[in-house]
């Protein structure tokens, strides 16, 4: 059975993998930039966005590095990644993934409870 996922935003209603990006792209419009969610198991996945390149990591509980999307291939860095405690933070391209394929890996973590097996990511554990 699939892990039902919640937006960390104090709302109890699941989202699928068919709404998530409906979801994402709806808070990203009203600049909510930054998203967690949690799922049945404890499990975290984070979302945070500069609307162009995208941070997308997965956590097993509170506390764990954790696993994150990477573009190893990307050169330079990218700014304007607003986290909802106001702090405004840079990552290094090869951190970060293009917002199209961080929506994709959202979409199949929610939907499948893992990463795409086309996907690129590293363990930070």
């Amino acid at each position: 059975m699939i892990e039902p996922w919640v937006i960390n935003d104090g709302s109890p209603v699941p989202v699928s993998s068919e709404t998530v990006l409906e979801v994402l792209r709806s808070r990203i419009d009203r600049g909510r930039l930054e998203t967690w969610l949690t799922s049945s198991s404890g499990r975290s996945l984070v979302f945070v966005t500069n609307a162009e390149r995208a941070v997308v990591m997965l956590l097993e509980e509170e506390g764990d590095p954790g696993e994150h999307a990477v573009n190893p291939r990307a050169q330079g860095s990218s700014d304007g990644f607003v986290l909802s405690n106001g702090q405004h933070d840079e990552y290094p391209d090869e951190d970060t993934v293009p917002v199209g394929e961080a929506f994709r890996l959202v979409e199949q973590i929610v939907g499948t409870g893992s990463w795409p097996a086309d996907a690129r990511w590293v363990v930070d554990r």
